[in-house]
């Protein structure tokens, strides 16, 4: 995995970059030259702490985005190198194909053997388009439920990674039913008898997402972003101009922190300061610890309670509660706009009038 130092910045990084590089130049001249610049160096050390408590402390929806789909971000394989054993890849849907970016098999991970089922994008040109860009095809979601049977039949907990723009919407893959696929999964996915964790590593965009996305406990990183629909294609269909993505994703409410809020997911697992790719294995020993605690919770609760419990907490989604209105009421006022058939200074009709 890269170092901090070879990460490639944002647009919203640059400044920050900027600032690291003339701490190196000046640490450089004071190894090569009998100079004394500690105390700039000490100066733009802490200017460029402030710089960054301000950048990464006050991130727009659209740049958690960004973050979420950084190309050295750590993917599916990335965890099961750095924190599971025994991984044995499973293949082939028995209909049709083997989908290369939908990926599955058994692995331990610390005491408890389990079933993984991920999404994989890809880290170079040549990867990304064997795996299709982490786009699946139908073939990809029936591998999984594959998989994802046969660890019910045998009592093993399934772990979901997921990072994917969304399912492939390719002709072919229309015409081998798509959507049927991903109905058809999640529906069987709420009768598997055995405990299902789904993390969210990266990006959680449209049906691609749930399709392996039903599960007991749903865990997300802290800049990635579960959505229906990615920023473009929101801004495309609301606004008719794709380049209204930052204003789209802010009207989504696809950060982690309002998903917890809105309790579509039930933990946000916290990342280094600017995202998961500047500290892999920090990330990794997270994701790591917080799958065991959860996989020791569920492993205890009977199969008929943990259907049940499932089953409820989906329903519970989208219910208007107590909460939903508290952050409804958070909302700022939306501005009102004046239309042709109703003048700004038109005195408004009493009930009188009515």
């Amino acid at each position: 995995m890269p170092t901090p130092r070879q990460v490639t910045p944002l647009e919203f990084e640059r400044p920050l970059r900027e600032l690291e590089s003339k701490i190196e130049e000046l640490k450089r001249w004071m190894r090569e030259q009998p100079v004394d610049l500690r105390e700039q160096v000490e100066h733009l050390e802490n200017k460029l702490a402030q710089e960054k408590e301000a950048v990464y402390g006050n991130l727009s929806a659209w740049e958690r985005v960004l973050i979420a789909r950084h190309p050295q971000r750590p993917y599916f394989l990335d965890f099961v190198e750095m924190i599971m054993t025994d991984w044995i890849e499973l293949h082939g849907d028995r209909l049709f194909a083997d989908d290369r970016a939908l990926l599955g098999g058994f692995a331990r991970l610390g005491h408890h053997r389990v079933m993984l089922v991920a999404t994989q994008k890809g880290k170079n040109t040549r990867e990304r388009t064997m795996r299709n860009f982490g786009m699946p095809h139908p073939e990809g979601y029936r591998k999984a439920l594959r998989l994802m049977q046969m660890a019910g039949k045998f009592h093993v907990p399934v772990i979901c990674f997921i990072d994917t723009p969304g399912a492939y919407p390719g002709i072919g893959a229309e015409e081998r039913g798509q959507a049927q696929a991903i109905a058809f999964n999640m529906r069987e996915m709420m009768r598997l008898k055995t405990p299902v964790v789904v993390v969210i590593t990266g990006e959680g965009c449209s049906g691609g997402a749930i399709g392996i996305g039903v599960g007991d406990v749903v865990l997300i990183f802290q800049h990635a972003y579960y959505s229906v629909i990615s920023p473009e294609g929101c801004a495309a269909i609301l606004w008719r101009d794709a380049g209204q993505m930052a204003k789209a994703a802010q009207a989504l409410r696809l950060t982690s922190e309002d998903l917890l809020k809105l309790g579509i997911v039930n933990e946000v697992m916290p990342e280094p300061l600017g995202g998961a790719h500047y500290d892999p294995e920090q990330v990794a020993a997270t994701v790591k610890q917080r799958l065991i605690v959860h996989l020791d919770r569920l492993s205890v609760v009977r199969p008929d309670d943990l259907l049940e419990r499932r089953y409820q907490r989906f329903r519970d989604l989208g219910v208007f509660s107590d909460k939903v209105i508290k952050l409804k009421q958070e909302e700022p006022a939306p501005e009102q706009e004046t239309t042709e058939a109703q003048e700004p200074d038109e005195p408004a009709a009493s009930s009188s009038d009515a």
